[in-house]
């Protein structure tokens, strides 16, 4: 993993021109930046390049929460090889042969496992028929993907504490749903401080608009970084 505060910029951007600005302004201070679904299906692979190129080369964390059958995920996991993510996510509810078809399909990759959605309530769980509440879903679904062979997992802020207890400190642990003091909660449910979800286990936050949506993202980005325990690394 590149040096740089443990933050995965959320590069949401409406054009390739402001993502590469925003992860100009933020690519000096943090690690990683996110490419997510929206991105990668109208810019495509061009989106990584500039992401990648214009933050000076952080890592690139490939957000497309894949969800298929197993070869045709195993197909998709290949066919970014190339592009070099750090991390690929996929959905944990694919299950262990899914999960275990992208890890060998892209072992260069760390496979990371979503396991419930930072803007699903307890009361939608049980709406879609997913046995919770989220928390004893978290939990059920991290170690059904560590076992299949994910190494790393995304979970909300205040779930990561006990992901960390069952899993062990060789999987990451990346927590959305993180959000500054006095900042905007927005579309998600499960919220925590960054360094309230450090303290708690996570090892790379996911911060968007706190940081994008800043008049000076690089100054937020700053911030940010300066605020986080300093005594905490990756695990």
């Amino acid at each position: 993993m590149t040096q740089g505060a443990p933050i995965a910029v959320a590069l949401d951007a409406p054009d390739l021109e402001t993502m590469a600005r925003w992860a100009r302004a933020a690519g000096p201070v943090v690690s990683t930046m996110k490419v997510g679904l929206e991105v990668f299906l109208r810019d495509g692979r061009e989106a990584v390049v500039v992401a990648r190129d214009a933050s000076g080369g952080c890592d690139i964390f490939l957000d497309l929460k894949l969800h298929d059958i197993p070869n045709t995920v195993a197909g998709a996991a290949r066919s970014v090889a190339d592009l070099s993510p750090r991390f690929l996510t996929v959905h944990a509810s694919g299950g262990p042969t899914m999960i275990e078809a992208a890890a060998q399909a892209l072992p260069d990759t760390l496979i990371t496992a979503v396991t419930v959605l930072t803007s699903l309530s307890d009361g939608e769980l049980e709406a879609i028929g997913l046995r919770g509440p989220a928390a004893e879903a978290v939990l059920r679904l991290a170690t059904l993907a560590v076992g299949a062979g994910a190494r790393a997992l995304v979970c909300s802020p205040q779930e990561v504490s006990a992901v960390r207890a069952e899993v062990g400190s060789d999987v990451v642990l990346i927590t959305p749903g993180v959000r500054p003091v006095g900042a905007e909660q927005g579309d998600q449910r499960r919220v925590a401080t960054p360094a309230a979800a450090l303290t708690d286990g996570a090892d790379l936050l996911v911060i968007g608009r706190p940081i994008t949506g800043a008049l000076d993202p690089a100054r937020a980005a700053r911030e940010i970084a300066d605020g986080l325990p300093t005594s905490l690394g990756s695990r």
